[in-house]
C-alpha cells in the first residue's frame, strides 16, 4: 500500500495525561486526537499495545496479541457503572509513570470492576461473544497469566513439569481451579479491546490513521512461547532459551544489546507455513491501520547469542527466510500497510533488497543525519519518496537533548546544510528539524511529541542497553498555539 504525503505524531498512550498515574484510553486520548486533527496531522504512531513485562518495556511482553491492561481507562469504567466514582483518587506524579505504585493500584480498580461486572447480566452476552471470537489466543493467554500469578517470580519453564509441557489433564485441572482468575484476565482483555476500538473509530472518523508496532521478538516468559514452544529456539531438556536475540555493538551500546528474547525456530516456522506469524499480523490489522515492523532486518539476518552470555558481543549472524515469509504473508492476507524499521549502520544490501521487493517504506532519522559528510543516508537530499522520516524515535534522545550534547562538527553541519545565518538558539532547534522533516520529499513525516513540545533529555522515552528507568515519560499539557503552529507548517509543505 502506498503512503499519502502526510505527517503525524509519535506518542505512546502511557505518556498521555491521566489522574490515574499512567496514560490510558480515556478522555485525554480523545483530546489528543482532537489536537492531531486541529494541527492537520493524519497519523498517530504508538508503541506496541501489548502487556508489559520485565522493565515495563512494550517490546518485552507477556503476549504478542493481548492488550495492556494498564491502558484501560478507569474513567470509562466509571461511565459504564463498573467502578464507583471518587473512590480511587490518589496523588501521582504528573510527568512520569511510577510503575511500582501504578500497577497494584490499577489492578485493584480492575478487580473491583470485574466483581461488579459479574453481577451485570446484561453485559454477559457481549463478553461471551468476545471470548469466543478471540479464543485462538485468549484462552492460552488467560490461563498463562493465571498460572504466572500462581508461580510468582518463576518463568513458565520452571513451573511443574506437566504444566510447563502442557499436559492436557494438568491444563484442564488448572482451568477448573483457576477459573475466576482466568475470567478476570479475559475481562481485562474485553475492556481493553472495547475501549481501544472505540478510540480507533473516533480517530478514523477524523481521518487520522493509527500506526501500530509489531516487535520482531516476544519474551520467553510469554503465553506465545509457552503455548507454541516449537516456534522458538529452546533447550529441549529445560525449555529455557537456547539462543538469545540482540544486536552487536553499535551506535547505542559498545557491548551491543542483549534482549534475552528467544530467537525463532525458522526451520519449523517455514514448514508450518509461518502460521504463528500470519495469525499475529492478522490480529494487529484489526487494531491499527498501519504496521511498523520493529527491527525489520531480523527477517533477513538476525544476531543470535548463546545462552549464558551477559553481553551481545559473542554472537553470530544467521539468515532468516524473509522473502519466503513475506511472499506467503501477503498471499494469505493481501496487500498490507507495512512500514519497515530498517535502521542500522551495518545493514547488508539484502535488507534493502528485501524491503524494496515488497514495496515497504524505509525509515530515516534526522538526528542521525549530521554526523559524517554529505554521503550520510539520513540527509534529506538522499531520500526517496517511499520513506518515513522522523526527527527522532523513541529509542534516541529528543532533538533538544541531542543538540545540547553533540559536538561542534554536527552543529556546524546542520547550520551549513540548512543555510542558516548563524548558530541557532537551542530552543529553536526542535522546530528547525521539524521544518526540515516536513519539507522533505519523504511521503510520511512522524514527529515525537517531545520535539513538538521542545523538551530536553528528561523527556526521553527509552535508553537502549539500560534495563531500568525507561518508558515512564508523560506530558502534562500542550501549550496554546502549538496546534496552529504545526498546522501552518503542515499545510506549507503540502502534508
Amino acid at each position: 500500500m502506498q503512503l499519502p504525503r502526510a505527517s503525524g505524531i509519535l506518542l505512546h498512550p502511557t505518556s498521555l495525561p491521566s489522574a490515574y498515574g499512567i496514560g490510558d484510553l480515556g478522555s485525554s486520548a480523545y483530546r489528543f486526537i482532537d489536537f492531531l486533527q486541529q494541527s492537520g496531522q493524519k497519523f498517530w504512531q504508538v508503541l506496541p499495545l501489548t502487556p508489559t513485562g520485565y522493565g515495563h518495556s512494550p517490546y518485552m511482553s507477556f503476549s504478542a496479541i493481548a492488550g495492556n491492561p494498564l491502558l484501560i481507562s478507569p474513567e470509562l469504567l466509571i461511565q459504564e457503572g463498573l467502578v464507583e466514582p471518587d473512590r480511587y483518587h490518589r496523588p501521582f506524579p504528573a510527568d512520569v509513570v511510577d510503575f511500582d505504585q501504578v500497577i497494584p493500584y490499577k489492578q485493584q480498580i480492575l478487580q473491583d470492576a470485574y466483581t461488579h461486572f459479574l453481577s451485570q447480566e446484561h453485559l454477559q452476552e457481549e463478553f461471551t461473544e468476545f471470548c469466543e471470537a478471540q479464543a485462538d489466543w485468549l484462552h492460552d493467554y488467560a490461563l498463562f497469566m493465571a498460572l504466572a500469578a500462581t508461580y510468582p517470580h518463576k518463568s513458565w519453564h520452571q513451573w511443574q513439569p506437566e504444566l510447563a509441557r502442557r499436559d492436557p489433564q494438568a491444563l484442564a485441572a488448572a482451568r477448573e481451579k483457576l477459573a475466576d482468575t482466568i475470567g478476570f484476565h479475559q475481562f481485562q482483555q474485553y475492556c481493553f479491546y472495547k475501549q481501544w476500538q472505540n478510540l480507533r473509530q473516533y480517530a478514523n472518523e477524523r481521518q487520522i490513521q493509527i500506526i501500530g508496532d509489531i516487535p520482531i521478538y516476544v519474551a520467553h516468559h510469554s503465553a506465545d512461547v509457552w503455548a507454541h514452544p516449537e516456534n522458538f529456539a529452546l533447550d529441549p531438556e529445560t525449555l529455557d532459551v537456547a539462543w538469545m536475540a540482540g544486536v552487536p555493538p553499535d551506535y547505542f551500546s559498545p557491548t551491543g544489546q542483549l534482549w534475552g528474547n528467544p530467537i525463532y525456530n525458522w526451520e519449523f516456522m517455514e514448514q508450518d507455513g509461518f502460521r504463528w506469524w500470519i495469525n499475529r499480523f492478522q490480529h494487529l490489522t484489526k487494531l491499527v491501520d498501519w504496521i511498523r515492523i520493529d527491527h525489520f532486518r531480523g527477517f533477513d539476518t538476525y544476531w543470535q547469542v548463546p545462552a549464558g552470555e551477559t553481553t551481545a558481543i559473542k554472537g553470530e549472524w544467521q539468515e532468516a527466510p524473509g522473502e519466503k515469509f513475506f511472499t506467503i504473508l501477503l498471499d494469505k492476507l493481501g496487500s498490507l500497510p507495512i512500514l519497515a524499521e530498517d535502521l542500522g549502520g551495518d545493514l547488508r544490501p539484502e535488507v534493502a533488497m528485501l524491503r524494496e521487493k515488497f514495496g515497504f517504506p524505509t525509515m530515516k532519522v534526522l538526528v542521525f543525519a549530521f554526523g559524517g559528510d554529505s554521503s550520510n543516508a539520513h540527509l534529506p537530499h538522499h531520500f526517496q519518496e517511499n520513506t518515513v522520516v522522523y526527527t527522532g524515535t523513541h529509542d534516541n534522545d529528543t532533538v533538544l537533548g541531542w543538540w545540547l550534547k553533540i559536538g561542534s562538527h554536527e552543529r556546524s553541519r546542520l547550520v551549513d546544510y540548512w543555510g542558516l545565518p548563524g548558530m541557532p538558539r537551542a530552543e529553536d532547534v526542535p522546530w528547525l528539524l521539524i521544518r526540515i522533516a516536513l519539507a522533505s520529499v519523504a511521503r510520511l513525516c512522524i514527529i515525537p511529541l517531545q520535539d513538538v513540545l521542545g523538551l530536553d533529555n528528561s523527556a526521553r522515552m527509552n535508553r537502549p542497553g539500560l534495563a531500568a528507568g525507561n518508558w515512564a515519560w508523560r506530558y502534562t499539557h500542550i501549550p496554546e498555539g502549538t496546534a496552529e503552529k504545526l498546522r501552518h507548517l503542515t499545510h506549507l509543505y503540502s502534508r
